[in-house]
């Protein structure tokens, strides 16, 4: 009798245990959907922004009569790269997470760089790429910590 009343107990705790880690699954994705379109929502407006006042702007885009702004940046690339940046320092520890932070905003002064002889990014000759550097780092941290937040 006792074998089997530690038996029931036991397979309760386990559906139990099973029914809350999908729960938190269900919600760890739900971040991923919101961090996703936060920087995208953020993304294109920084966009709009900057376009908008003079400091860079966009000489290849998709529909160009329409938008100022590459949206296929800031509605399929930002947003891909912001979950799979998710996705890793989701992973890490402080320490390797920062690294990778200023590590990626370092990258991104060469891939405006590489951007631009390709004719698809144009800056103002006052901008300075330290902006970029910045920019993303503030941005990556903010992105987190919305990820965090929901999740």
């Amino acid at each position: 009798m006792k074998n089997t009343a530690r038996q029931w107990k036991k397979s309760n705790l386990s559906s139990l245990q099973k029914r809350q880690s999908s729960l938190e699954r269900s919600k760890e994705q739900q971040a991923y959907v919101i961090a996703a379109l936060f920087s995208s929502v953020v993304g294109t407006y920084l966009d709009l922004f900057f376009v908008g006042i003079g400091m860079y702007h966009f000489p290849m885009r998709l529909f160009p009569e329409i938008f100022t702004v590459n949206i296929a940046f800031t509605l399929l690339i930002l947003p891909v790269s912001v979950i799979l940046f998710l996705y890793l320092v989701n992973r890490m520890r402080i320490l390797p997470r920062c690294i990778m932070i200023l590590t990626i905003s370092t990258a991104v002064i060469f891939i405006e760089k590489a951007a631009e002889k390709l004719g698809g990014f144009i800056h103002h000759p006052d901008w300075n790429h330290a902006y970029s550097f910045f920019g993303y780092m503030l941005f990556l941290v903010i992105v987190w910590r919305v990820f965090r937040f929901f999740k």
